[in-house]
């Protein structure tokens, strides 16, 4: 391509470079040393994540330096910009993480009006944690541009330093946040010293980078590739690797490509390439956060992908990759495994995977996947013919508790612990639950029920990382069950169903629950039930007093209870593409 020379006469920036009327306009790119061949170039955004908030966006700012000269030596003028995050590490277990998921809704929206408002004709999008990367990704098959998205990388595993006084089941893993949040319930239970509570804090995320297990970070990040957004293996080396710059670089070349040939997100973004995506998070036992993510992106290109149809795709393919929480290894390993690419070269081989997906390099998935000389190593991937268990690590259930589906994790769990039965204990919110846990006023064999946790209801549907840890780490994470229409982070383990639907705050079965009711998961046939009648259903919906009220009255809190809808769908807060009568990349 040569500088200058791509015809924007059909592009979105001609109406901010082109013509005597933009005179002020171009004024304002002269201001910030522009040159003429730059503003006749394509204007391409390059938007980032990066804040102080945590390690998982760190390291953004430096990458997306990386990705502008890519940009430039493709003949495009990169404009960077930042939006917010929210991290869930510490949003979690406060009144904070009630920010998390509407934080994936504004970073969505900012990056729209951001690229709409300056008239940006490509977009390159950096993210680090777990909301962020859902939300560019729905930013960019929202605006339907030529878009590469790249993760920032996970964090470095921690290690206990020789000789410090920890539990040896500690000193001799590699640590993650996950860990953290389990050491606070053996800290509470009395198995973990103040001291040694002190050693594990500090050592536990050496890096930047996100969470090191397969928790929801990692997974949208092994989406990324898999659904087509982002280059090949792009997503697999560390955050303080510097050679994650080679793959900023490329992407920044490879926007400039995809706009050459007018390759949009929407033509990445099929129902094909989602099915892609929902085998890979199968397969490496990734988040049940992703049955919310995937319709969400779906969403945004008009695309029918619900929840029970991600979980129709996790019942039926094996899960082959041992990643934490459920497995032992974490997202460092995967890469020197050979990453994404080999699982879904090992997907391929079983007829898994659809090879003529196009992806963000311009060429099919197969044609990407057969230049992949990589094979599975046995350990950290399985070949696909002998699986760790053949069906996923996560699991869709439905039932007269959950008209509306509900999602479980089941990867590293035997079969018999996927089969539970026991007497609610219902909690009106994760607070109250967390409480009881702490001081272990709950029952071997209940299934505790937290409700009011959903989108609606929370607001913000909530994860419950800081309950479902301290109940592992009092060594009750396999002898209850835990029920909510709020969310688990992608670290949680344990037989814990999330995403119950319909939320209580919009009068489903969850809100009609009482202690005692004897309530049966299985996560094997797929169900969850409660034992009541449809006639005992229609008493308490009768005499319930109706949704419970919050503080939220005001605030972009209140705005996001006001419109986000089902959670089967994705949470999501606007019509979606089905509802377009135009389309940014054409006016």
């Amino acid at each position: 391509m040569l500088k200058g020379k791509l015809d924007k006469s059909k592009l979105p920036s001609r109406h901010v470079t082109d013509g005597p009327a933009r005179a002020p306009h171009r004024s304002y790119l002269y201001a910030m040393g522009l040159s003429d061949e730059e503003i006749a170039q394509p204007l391409v955004g390059v938007a980032t994540c990066w804040n102080e908030a945590a390690p998982c966006n760190i390291a953004l700012n430096r990458q997306a330096q990386s990705v502008k000269l890519g940009v430039r030596a493709a003949s495009g003028t990169p404009r960077e910009f930042t939006t917010i995050t929210v991290t869930d590490g510490i949003a979690m277990g406060h009144e904070g993480m009630r920010s998390s998921l509407a934080s994936r809704e504004a970073i969505a929206d900012t990056v729209e009006l951001t690229m709409r408002g300056h008239c940006y004709d490509a977009l390159v999008g950096l993210a680090g944690c777990d909301k962020s990367l859902p939300g560019m990704m729905m930013a960019m098959v929202r605006l339907n541009v030529p878009s590469v998205f790249i993760y920032g990388g996970s964090i470095l595993p921690g290690k206990v330093p020789a000789g410090a006084d920890v539990p040896a089941d500690f000193a001799t893993r590699d640590l993650t946040v996950q860990d953290m949040f389990e050491a606070v319930g053996r800290h509470q239970a009395g198995d973990l010293s103040d001291a040694a509570l002190d050693v594990l804090e500090r050592v536990a995320c050496p890096s930047a980078g996100a969470c090191g297990g397969q928790f929801t970070a990692n997974t949208m990040a092994c989406v990324s590739e898999a659904i087509g957004l982002a280059l090949m293996n792009s997503s697999g080396a560390p955050a303080p690797y510097e050679s994650r710059d080679q793959y900023s670089v490329a992407s920044g070349e490879a926007v400039m490509k995809l706009l050459e040939s007018n390759i949009r997100a929407r033509d990445v973004v099929t129902r094909k390439s989602l099915e892609n995506a929902a085998r890979v998070v199968a397969c490496t036992g990734g988040s049940t956060n992703a049955g919310l993510h995937l319709p969400a992106i779906a969403h945004e290109a008009g695309i029918d992908f619900d929840l029970f149809d991600v979980c129709d795709i996790f019942r039926d393919t094996p899960y082959f990759v041992d990643l934490k929480p459920g497995g032992q290894y974490v997202a460092k390993d995967l890469f020197e495994a050979g990453g994404v690419p080999v699982v879904m070269k090992e997907l391929r081989k079983a007829g898994l995977l659809h090879e003529d997906c196009i992806t963000a390099s311009g060429e099919t998935l197969g044609e990407a996947l057969d230049k992949i000389t990589g094979e599975a190593d046995g350990r950290v991937i399985h070949p696909v013919a002998t699986p760790i268990s053949k069906t996923g690590g996560v699991v869709g259930l439905k039932g007269n508790l959950a008209p509306e589906g509900a999602i479980v994790k089941v990867a590293g769990m035997d079969a018999e612990q996927q089969v539970f039965t026991g007497p609610a204990r219902v909690f009106e919110c994760e607070e109250d639950a967390f409480e009881a846990v702490k001081a272990r006023s709950y029952k071997e064999g209940e299934v505790i029920v937290i409700r009011n946790e959903g989108p609606a209801g929370g607001p913000g549907m909530r994860e419950m990382l800081a309950t479902t840890a301290a109940l592992s780490g009092q060594g009750m994470g396999k002898k209850v069950a835990l029920i909510t229409d709020g969310r688990f982070s992608g670290a949680t383990r344990g037989f814990c169903v999330g995403h119950v639907g319909p939320e209580a705050a919009h009068g489903g079965p969850i809100a009609m629950l009482e202690n005692g009711d004897m309530i049966t998961i299985d996560a094997i046939k797929g169900e969850i039930s409660v034992a009541l009648t449809e006639e005992q259903f229609a008493e308490r919906k009768a005499a319930w007093p109706g949704a419970r009220k919050t503080d939220y009255a005001s605030g972009a809190l209140w705005k996001y209870a006001q419109l986000v809808g089902s959670t089967r769908l994705g949470a999501v807060t606007h019509p979606g593409a089905k509802a377009e009568t135009h389309v940014y990349m054409d006016l």
